[in-house]
């Protein structure tokens, strides 16, 4: 069961592109509608990280936080908990919107799916960057 598990932990972005991989070939050679939902359960699958996280310790924004800055200070440590709520409204949107789509047209579906989500998920991280780097500036010096 161990080596399993290394298996797994050493491969699996491999795993993580090959079944993504598979599921688009998928969907695009069977046109089997029931694969709507995938951009459902992905979109739900990170939603629960992120709100899980909210019952820790520390959330999973803080946690890579501190990979890559250290100990956190009390002002940071307070901000990464609110992005945290901020980051799991947004990803509860991205969820429910993607669930709207699958009783959409399929053009639809694949506009938001394939584009907009994308576009809007950039979008998101680039304003909370731009205030990071902002919101370090100011609690740094």
């Amino acid at each position: 069961m161990e080596s399993i598990k290394k298996f797994i932990k050493k491969y699996h972005f491999i795993f993580s592109l090959c079944f993504s991989f598979f599921i688009i070939l998928l969907f695009h050679f069977t046109r089997i509608k029931e694969l709507k939902i995938y951009p459902v359960f992905m979109n739900l699958i990170i939603f629960w990280i992120f709100f899980s996280s909210l019952f820790n310790e520390e959330t999973i924004i803080q946690k890579f936080a501190k990979l890559t800055e250290g100990e956190l200070n009390e002002p940071t440590k307070i901000y990464t908990k609110n992005l945290t709520y901020i980051w799991c409204v947004f990803l509860f949107i991205q969820f429910a919107i993607s669930v709207i789509t699958c009783f959409l047209s399929d053009r639809i579906w694949i506009i938001y799916n394939g584009c907009l989500s994308y576009f809007f998920l950039g979008c998101f991280f680039a304003i909370e960057y731009i205030f990071r780097i902002w919101f370090k500036k100011k609690h740094n010096s």
